[in-house]
């Protein structure tokens, strides 16, 4: 069982007041520590879900955005990331700057060792557009390559 220091910062898990930005809100994310920083693992996100706008015409673009991360001391708590990414539904920007948007809101939150975003978007005017962002510390820049090689070979 996490101790209530373990907890501080996490203020919208299991509040029923919980209110929904519509506008890009990079503040709504939260933090709680990792009781295993000496580990290397993976957390995943799959967020299928996904919603902005074209910053020219204004019409929705659907995505399903995957965020992967090695986390060092600090992890995103899950529904701050549900609120955050549901905040990108009135932000117009192309769907390559919001994939880096997100991976660097996360990296400058948690310090984590490696992350990745992936956006895969519903296609506009027969043309589906798929951005791959990553970055990780100087332990894992072998991984940031390796990443990026396997996503250019696999397209």
């Amino acid at each position: 069982m996490r101790t209530e220091k373990e907890l501080e910062g996490v203020t919208l898990l299991g509040n029923a007041g919980t209110k929904y930005s519509d506008n890009y809100a990079p503040q709504m994310l939260e933090t709680f520590v990792n009781k295993h920083p000496e580990n290397q693992y993976v957390v995943r996100f799959d967020c299928p879900e996904f919603t902005t706008l074209c910053p020219m015409t204004g019409q929705p673009d659907f995505g399903h955005i995957y965020i992967s991360y090695i986390p060092r001391e600090r992890m995103v708590e899950s529904k701050s990331l549900k609120l955050y990414l549901f905040s990108f539904r009135n932000h117009g920007d192309f769907h390559e700057d919001v994939v880096n948007i997100i991976m660097n809101d996360l990296w400058n939150l948690m310090d984590p060792r490696y992350i990745e975003v992936e956006g895969r978007f519903m296609p506009r005017g027969g043309i589906s557009i798929n951005p791959f962002a990553n970055r990780g510390d100087a332990d894992h820049e072998a991984l940031v390559q390796s990443r990026r090689n396997e996503m250019v070979a696999t397209r």
